[in-house]
């Protein structure tokens, strides 16, 4: 039985049958159970949204997941909300341009000039969390990559929650978990590779990171499940990094899934809330009262 809407337009599903099947997993997403506030606004010409505050100068730029195609800072309120409840740092969820009206590298040049804007409104580059997750969790390192590559100040540190990181999809959890990954699937990622990329190469270092050198980075954290199939995705970028003598802690957590994190009850997701928020307060610089 195919996970895929009917399409009338071959095999290869159409856009609106993309979207519909990026929907049905976000419906997993419960709706955010905080006193977090989420305010509309604009970082210049870049939308999204402001959740929690920041009251110590701190502030976390987040990029949601959705196969670079689908999403929006709303349909991922609650993995945003939890980073900030549990960190204590406010953020900026980025509504980055999507696939296929807008491709590579429409959405790495929407962080950068987000990350951009928020320097303008007086953050310092190192009070800067970049953080993501899927898709949007490879996005943060490919707008870590072009802030470095643009000479700018670094952010204070990176993170990403089962990110997607090679869109050749040339990991070997590909094969292994494709029995184990009730969430995610291989022909999902390869269609909304080809929308994104048309035909750039699917191993730029823009597109992949875990391409890219790290030579420069701040330290850098990632989670991921074992069961998942981009769980090779977190330890490419844990590869990249060391070999850049980048500080590093990747961990892969066993039995679980793709953003277990979002599993209320779930004693693998608390640990791993707790950790993610240690890290953000740790590698962000605060302003001193």
């Amino acid at each position: 039985m195919t996970l895929w809407p009917q399409s009338s337009h071959g095999k290869i599903p159409a856009i609106e049958d993309l979207r519909a099947r990026y929907a049905v997993l976000f419906a997993r997403f419960a709706a955010p159970q905080t006193d977090v506030p989420f305010t509309p606004a604009r970082l210049g010409a870049i939308s999204g949204e402001w959740v929690g505050e920041s009251v110590d100068g701190r502030i976390i730029l987040y990029f949601h997941g959705g196969g670079f195609i689908a999403g929006s800072p709303q349909s991922h309120r609650s993995i945003i909300a939890k980073l900030v409840e549990a960190s204590g740092v406010g953020a900026f969820s980025v509504g980055y341009r999507l696939a296929p009206e807008y491709f590579f590298p429409a959405a790495v040049r929407d962080g950068v000039d987000a990350f951009r804007a928020l320097l303008a409104k007086g953050f310092s580059a190192s009070s800067i969390i970049l953080a993501g997750e899927e898709a949007g969790g490879g996005l943060a390192f490919s707008v870590a990559l072009a802030i470095r590559n643009a000479g700018l100040e670094m952010p204070g540190g990176v993170l990403a929650l089962s990110p997607w990181a090679d869109l050749s999809l040339s990991g070997l959890s590909i094969l292994q978990n494709r029995k184990s990954d009730t969430v995610l699937e291989w022909e999902t990622l390869f269609v909304s590779a080809r929308h994104y990329l048309r035909k750039s190469n699917p191993c730029d270092a823009y597109a992949s990171p875990a391409y890219a050198s790290f030579a420069g980075f701040p330290p850098v954290m990632v989670h991921a499940g074992a069961n998942e199939i981009l769980r090779d995705d977190a330890s490419k970028l844990g590869d990249r990094a060391a070999a850049a003598n980048v500080p590093v802690s990747v961990e892969i957590y066993d039995g679980m899934g793709h953003l277990f994190q979002c599993e209320a009850g779930r004693s693998e997701a608390k640990v791993s809330l707790s950790r993610l928020a240690r890290f953000i307060r740790a590698k962000s610089t605060a302003i001193a009262a």
